[in-house]
């Protein structure tokens, strides 16, 4: 017979918030902004006054762990799911503060009008109205009498049926007596099965991931410094895309203003580049994995509980230098110099843009390799070319599409023990031999669409070699990527289209390259044979039509660049897909030599 994995109790909400009061049910401060509006407050406590259903909050138990005198700590619980309802409540019932979607301390005040049974968001005017209370909490939380109230009230409002009054009132005050329901996940199920668990029983189907977890963990700690961890990773990731966010910090959490790490981060108020803007999820993954050379972050959850892998025990010693570990890992990542010297390598690679990026999971591992070898006091010049060749191998192998967290955990363990050129060799052997660059490559080419990384490989090959753009003279690829080129269609969509084509026909990566705009819009549906015509006019004294070009040698130079042949200019529709297989020998060339030049 299956054991039960959970228990269901019914507590009431005074006892829940009491319990969260004292620490035994943790909500970490920041694990979530407050998303919710105030009317979805004001609604939530509505339903509690009418005695409707509020939905089932879920914990998990914490595992009981060993501490350093040999004494037992129970473990506390974990709110997995409810944290916006309890959030609401505490902020309705105890008064307190909720962190917004801007991060910043704010009170959500709910108002109640005891003759109409009716409950509003607090306002100015509501607050001046002596029909109203305009705020509940105190009431609700017991700290003023029902009595003195029903008869401040009376005082207030003469004409008030006293019956009346007294009946809504005390029916507000029950709203802290009312029960919800707890869903208790036991300690010693693996983030696997919670996640399975939480599925099923969410409606709403939310996906939690191995992250949310180990985030969850960090932020509910108050030993180690879990707490300061957490609001590192998630201010810098914000930070990382809204630079002015600096000034809220300061100005919402003067605590963490004063610690180092809001320090080692502040560079960031200066910083627009978006090239590489993580998540919390990006930085969680690459501290980790980097510093504890695993990959799969269910290990972290159970390295923070105290877990020791070999006797299956919880140790408080474990979680305390695993706590330690990570902190140097977060700490690590966010430093200027490392952060900026990986950026530049990317940038040297060609990559420019976060557009030109389609694996996260191949940027991740790059910086892990970018930080892991720089802790082996590599020479600068190894690393630098060691992370654009695994940069650029992981985004043509497809390396971290899939199980990307198992290829984390494999890859990590063998730079490890592996010397890092011999694995890399091998791993080129094995995935980059001299089939993949005649014919695998030239497959993977065939397909459609700019979400491809194979087309953003070639554009880095061409931002790398800081060659022009289609029919430039002197715009680069580099200049047009950073400025909003066109991505242009050699034969032109709408002339394919018209032609009976479709759209994965016409959209072939091998049909598409970088020109300027106005050389675009001039070109329009016309056929190749048709506007190089007229392109080989203007080489030869005629009218300048198409960008600035005017030598046939630099024509013929800048359709090499672009891996465009030359018989193009002599192509009609008919010839279509002749030109797509002549394109792609000579992208995969092209990409083959950028790939060698790294």
């Amino acid at each position: 017979m299956k054991i039960q994995k959970y228990a269901v109790n019914q507590y009431l909400i005074e006892s829940v918030l009491s319990k969260v009061k004292e620490g035994e049910i943790a909500i970490p401060e920041i694990q979530r902004p407050f998303v919710w509006d105030a009317t979805q407050v004001r609604d939530l406590l509505d339903s509690l006054y009418q005695g409707y259903p509020v939905g089932y909050l879920i914990a998990w138990r914490n595992p009981d762990v060993k501490l350093k005198d040999g004494m037992t700590a129970a473990g506390k619980m974990i709110l997995i799911d409810g944290q916006q309802r309890i959030t609401a409540l505490t902020a309705a019932i105890l008064g307190q503060h909720v962190i917004n979607k801007e991060y910043r301390k704010v009170r959500v005040s709910i108002a109640f009008q005891p003759i109409d049974e009716r409950f509003e968001v607090s306002n100015p005017a509501i607050a001046k109205d002596t029909a109203w209370i305009a705020d509940i909490a105190s009431l609700v939380s017991g700290e003023i009498d029902l009595f003195d109230a029903v008869e401040k009230y009376l005082t207030e409002n003469l004409q008030a049926n006293k019956a009346k009054v007294k009946e809504s009132l005390r029916n507000l005050t029950d709203i802290a007596k009312k029960q919800i329901g707890l869903i208790e996940l036991s300690h010693d199920l693996d983030i696997e099965t919670v996640t399975e668990i939480f599925i099923r029983i969410n409606s709403k189907g939310t996906v939690l991931s191995q992250a949310d977890f180990a985030m969850s963990k960090i932020a509910a700690d108050q030993l180690y410094g879990g707490q300061q961890i957490r609001k590192c990773i998630d201010y810098f990731c914000h930070l990382s895309r809204s630079p002015e966010f600096l000034n809220a910090i300061k100005d919402n959490d003067s605590d963490f203003a004063a610690t180092s790490y809001f320090q080692k981060m502040a560079w960031l108020a200066n910083e627009n580049d978006d090239l590489y803007d993580p998540s919390y999820n990006d930085l969680l993954r690459v501290a980790f994995t980097s510093e504890f050379g695993r990959g799969k972050l269910a290990d972290l959850v159970s390295l923070l509980s105290g877990r020791n892998f070999e006797n299956k025990n919880f140790e408080e010693a474990i979680a305390e230098a695993s706590f330690s570990k990570l902190n140097k890992g977060v700490l690590e990542f966010i430093n200027k110099a490392n952060f900026n010297t990986f950026i530049m390598i990317i940038k040297s690679a060609g990559f420019i843009s976060s557009s030109m990026i389609r694996s996260r999971g191949a940027l991740n591992f790059a910086y892990i390799v970018y930080l892991r070898l720089r802790s082996q006091g590599i020479s600068n010049s190894f690393i630098e070319s060691s992370v654009r060749r695994w940069f650029v191998m992981s985004l043509l192998t497809g390396r971290y599409s899939g199980s990307s967290e198992t290829q984390f955990d494999k890859d990590v363990r063998q730079i490890g023990v592996s010397d890092f050129s011999e694995l890399l060799h091998q791993i080129e052997q094995a995935e980059l031999s001299q089939v993949f660059w005649e014919i695998g490559l030239q497959q993977q080419l065939e397909t459609s669409g700019t979400t491809s990384s194979f087309f953003w490989i070639f554009v880095a090959a061409q931002v790398r070699a800081n060659e022009n753009g289609l029919l430039s003279k002197d715009v680069t690829v580099r200049e047009l990527v950073s400025h909003v080129g066109d991505i242009h269609h050699i034969f032109p969509r709408d002339l394919l289209k018209k032609s009976g084509l479709t759209r994965s026909q016409y959209n072939q990566i091998s049909n598409l390259a970088y020109t300027q705009q106005e050389v675009n819009i001039k070109i329009g549906n016309k056929t190749p044979c048709v506007y190089f015509s007229e392109i080989k006019l203007q080489c030869h004294g005629g009218p300048v039509k198409y960008g600035s070009i005017t030598e046939m040698n630099i024509l013929t130079h800048n359709l090499k660049t672009n891996c465009v042949p030359v018989e193009t200019m002599d192509m009609g529709v008919a010839d279509f897909e002749k030109f797509l297989t002549y394109r792609r020998t000579l992208m995969a060339e092209k990409i083959h030599t950028f790939y060698d030049s790294l």
